[in-house]
């Protein structure tokens, strides 16, 4: 039996490129993603789902996932924008906000006036240059500027192939401005921290799947936890001699990884 796969108590799944690959039409399910969820949840284990999406609002995000045969809720979901509103609050922070259409409404309740900080994230279409250059002026012009980055992925899969994520732009605006982003979402370890926290379980007791290795299984190995990549979504080959993340296994799929722990609890 899989020594990685003893004593789990929870699991953290990631969303894009594990469940489903996103694209136009809502993107479509990777097999055997939605048998595997309903398998989790009859099992009785702890489930969360982690991502660092960023172009919809929970509610939205969740609905589209339902959609595609999911059982999953908006409460199961941790997720970048509502950790971002929280600190913006408690810091008294009045965004810029360089984000998706669609993921405004989450800051609704956010005053935006006289901006004192730059919010950026997975904006697709809205990083244009002038929308880039605009963030930059608002940051150049602050005595201490403060970048929140919701997640700082390189790059994504959608059924039409990879697309740049929000860490390419966040570098930019950090090289522009000689500064370090603060970053919710994955891989920051309060992050993972929040997710284990609603879960109940401790990080020993819980094991993260994902497709990114250094954001996904990079970030749960650095608070605790096991880390399994799967070989769907934005994996790729080179990803098996990485010079400093190894996952504490490989799985073909989301099904594959289910299928083994289960067989132990």
């Amino acid at each position: 039996m899989a020594a990685w796969a003893r004593a789990v108590r929870g699991l953290l799944l990631d969303v894009s490129g594990v469940l489903y690959d996103s694209g136009d039409g809502g993107g479509v399910p990777i097999a055997g993603s939605v048998e595997a969820v309903s398998r989790i949840k009859a099992s009785g284990l702890k489930l969360r789902f982690c991502t660092n999406e960023t172009q919809a609002t929970r509610e939205e995000f969740v609905k589209k996932l339902q959609g595609l045969g999911f059982d999953i809720s908006v409460a199961e979901v941790t997720a970048p924008a509502p950790a971002a509103c929280r600190i913006l609050k408690e810091r008294n922070l009045r965004p810029h906000l360089l984000v998706h259409d669609d993921l405004v409404p989450e800051f609704a309740g956010i005053d935006k006036t006289n901006p004192n900080c730059v919010v950026i994230g997975d904006a697709a279409e809205n990083f244009t240059y002038a929308n880039l250059n605009e963030a930059f002026r608002v940051l150049i012009g602050m005595e201490k500027p403060v970048l929140i980055s919701l997640g700082r992925g390189r790059y994504y899969k959608e059924t039409d192939g990879l697309k740049l994520d929000v860490g390419a732009y966040m570098k930019a605006l950090e090289y522009a401005c000689d500064i370090e982003a603060e970053v919710v979402g994955k891989p920051a370890k309060m992050f993972f921290e929040s997710a284990l926290a609603e879960m109940g379980v401790p990080p020993q007791q819980a094991i993260m799947i994902g497709d990114d290795i250094v954001n996904d299984v990079g970030g749960a190995q650095q608070c605790g936890m096991r880390a399994l990549q799967v070989r769907t979504g934005k994996y790729r080959p080179c990803d098996e001699s990485h010079p400093h993340v190894k996952p504490d296994a490989y799985v073909n799929n989301l099904a594959e990884a289910v299928d083994v722990i289960l067989q132990q609890v």
